[in-house]
């Protein structure tokens, strides 16, 4: 399995790496929070540690979870209760206490992909009509009066997050988390200009509303 292992002490990482890799698993290992953000994608698996310079790990934890199902096992000195309960809480598969027995958390890692792999299948996305508008979230096709309207890659990621809640207020923090992985590495500006172009391409005036201070709805409420 791909495993990106998210740890700031180098001698821990490239021990862990070495022994990962003679085990037939290929390791990216990175020693910040943010790295994880933005490649987790590329992984089957993460291993991460909570005491990272940049960000608190369980920060991460959560804002991967909010975008991403992967697997995670939590590596870490912090072997408190509350740290335990509040990683599980908010996502962990696992998690395991430093130092780490190897055969451990080999045994641990394939069976927290096993349970993944076996988990029961996702509902099919469902098609959501608000008025007019047509938005297919499996087929990533959206039919405004029975027209395709083309949407981007990233128009479309904006507008799915939105119909996944119809009629309620989605905040920017949250947009820019669910579409860019994490709303700091995301341009604000990013997410205002695809409004206007979603707006434009919907061409339904007050069905896209900005609730001031806070964000967007879809639906008029």
């Amino acid at each position: 399995m791909r495993v990106l292992l998210v740890e700031d002490d180098t001698g821990v990482a490239r021990a862990l790496a070495e022994t990962l890799h003679a085990h037939g698993h290929p390791v990216t290992a990175v020693g910040r929070g943010s790295d994880a953000l933005t490649r987790h994608r590329d992984a089957d698996l993460l291993l991460l540690d909570l005491g990272l310079p940049d960000l608190d790990g369980l920060d991460v934890l959560r804002k991967i979870r909010q975008v991403s199902p992967v697997p995670v096992i939590v590596l870490t000195a912090r072997d408190d209760e509350r740290s335990v309960v509040r990683a599980l809480r908010f996502g962990a598969d696992d998690y395991l206490a430093k130092p780490v027995r190897m055969a451990e958390l080999l045994a641990r890692m394939d069976a927290v992909v096993r349970r993944a792999g076996h988990s029961s299948p996702a509902p099919k996305d469902p098609v959501v009509h608000v008025e007019d508008v047509e938005i297919d979230l499996g087929a990533r096709r959206v039919l405004v009066g029975g027209r395709d309207i083309g949407l981007t890659t990233k128009e479309f990621a904006v507008l799915a997050v939105l119909a996944a809640r119809p009629g309620t207020a989605v905040s920017r923090q949250q947009l820019m988390d669910e579409v860019w992985g994490d709303a700091y590495l995301a341009v604000s500006r990013s997410l205002d200009v695809h409004m206007t172009q979603l707006r434009a391409k919907l061409d339904r005036p007050g069905l896209l509303t900005t609730i001031r201070g806070f964000g967007y709805r879809l639906g008029r409420g």
